[in-house]
């Protein structure tokens, strides 16, 4: 498994574990989620705006369609959705090692 990279600016990055279909997906997530530690305390955002991973997540969690997501933030983009729902699913699927 391939270890991918988000880009974190300023020649930072956050490796991710990977699966064999992960190369081709990480333009997208580079380019769509970003991390600053000057913005919104260091949490993921989507393209460089104060819209968090997570405000995503929550108004997703919370039942609203991908589309009612966009119409209810009008900067964001479907692909920003995908990019943040596969920003989640990797961060939560590692592996525990109890010692």
């Amino acid at each position: 498994m391939p270890d991918l990279a988000v880009c974190l600016g300023r020649g930072r990055s956050l490796k991710l574990g990977g699966s064999t279909n992960e190369v081709a997906d990480m333009p997208t997530l580079s380019e769509r989620i970003t991390i600053n530690p000057q913005q919104c305390g260091g949490r993921p955002c989507i393209r460089g705006m104060r819209i968090r991973v997570s405000d995503v997540l929550d108004l997703l969690a919370n039942g609203l369609s991908a589309e009612q997501v966009l119409a209810e933030m009008p900067d964001l983009e479907p692909e920003d959705i995908s990019a943040a729902l596969q920003f989640a699913a990797r961060r939560v699927d590692h592996p525990i090692l109890a010692a």
